[in-house]
């Protein structure tokens, strides 16, 4: 289950980055954990329950592959069998980073119930995909929905859909996300994660296509819970979504990036910490003789002010002292008192 108490939750997106080899899978996992993700996902599908073997390739990843060749082929290319992901679900309980998977067909989704994997995340090709839905929710799970490719109507279609069916709001996530692989950053619309998370009243988090390294602490100071971010082993390896993922150095310096955000951002509450109580005794102010000021003498603007020193009347009672009788003779700068 997402461990909600550590926000934000850092998932890298290990996706097909693999290139259909268990070895690269591993590899994928130690650069997680040695980034600082706190969950690796990968994408499990059966290709001949997932795409017609005529369709062709979307937009990004012909300009990805630079290859003429059916989106069947290439998924085919770059998947893993069920036995393979039992190896790499075993490798990262050694490695004590959690797994997660995207599974796009009803096998695979079968496959990650059999072997305890408690969260599930549905792409944005799937969010309205009502058939992988239906099953989904009858399994006790934490759900993760991506939003790429929809509008706020399709968005909150989907939600009813599951409200319907009982599924509960506290176990549900949903992405932020513009579905192009890299997103240009005039594209990426931050913004969007305040306005879902007013709208929706849910867990918002930030499904992350872009190059930057600084996008996931920008979501993250906009409110989102969940930074989703791919990693690759090499930018520049064959397969559709190296180029908008980020190698094992860059991912390190983007989740940095988010640790260093969280801490300034710090808590809700204005109050001093404790450096500045510290520092308030040295430089606070206190209300002194401004000059030598004799018993019976009225304290006026000429012979009181405010000086830092280490105890006294406050500044805030400035106006009270004004116009009262001094009880005692005073030296400069001593601190002034009406006992």
């Amino acid at each position: 289950m997402l461990n909600k108490s550590k926000t934000p939750l850092i998932i890298a997106e290990a996706g097909i980055n693999h290139n259909g080899k268990l070895i690269n899978a591993l590899k994928l996992i130690d650069a997680a954990k040695k980034a600082g993700a706190d969950y690796v996902k990968f994408q499990i599908y059966k290709t001949e329950n997932l795409v017609d073997k005529k369709i062709g390739l979307a937009n990004y990843q012909k300009k990805n592959l630079k290859k003429k060749i059916s989106q069947y082929s290439m998924l085919e290319k770059y998947s893993l069998e069920f036995d393979k992901f039992l190896k790499i679900i075993k490798y990262c309980n050694k490695k004590k980073i959690k797994f997660i998977a995207t599974p796009f067909d009803l096998d695979s989704l079968k496959f990650l119930k059999q072997n305890k994997v408690n969260i599930i995340k549905i792409s944005s090709s799937d969010i309205n995909n009502f058939e992988i839905l239906s099953e989904v929710i009858k399994f006790n799970t934490d759900l993760i929905l991506s939003s790429g490719l929809s509008d706020i109507k399709e968005i909150e279609e989907t939600l009813n859909f599951l409200y319907k069916k009982k599924f509960k709001k506290n176990k549900l996530t949903l992405l932020h996300c513009t579905s192009n692989y890299p997103t240009p950053i005039i594209d990426a619309n931050l913004n969007v994660i305040k306005s879902l998370k007013k709208k929706l009243k849910i867990n918002i988090g930030y499904s992350d296509h872009t190059r930057s390294l600084l996008s996931g602490a920008i979501a993250v100071s906009l409110g989102a819970n969940i930074i989703e971010k791919h990693i690759t082993l090499g930018n520049t390896l064959p397969g559709p979504d190296h180029k908008a993922s980020l190698n094992p150095k860059d991912f390190k310096i983007y989740v940095d990036n988010i640790n260093e955000v969280k801490n300034l951002l710090g808590s809700y509450k204005k109050k001093l910490n404790k450096s500045e109580i510290l520092t308030k005794k040295i430089v606070s102010r206190f209300i002194v003789a401004k000059k030598s000021i004799k018993k019976g003498e009225i304290f006026t603007k000429d012979n009181i002010t405010c000086k830092r020193t280490f105890y006294g009347i406050s500044p805030n009672k400035w106006l009270k002292i004004l116009g009262k009788k001094s009880n005692k003779n005073f030296k400069i700068d001593e601190r002034i008192s009406l006992k």
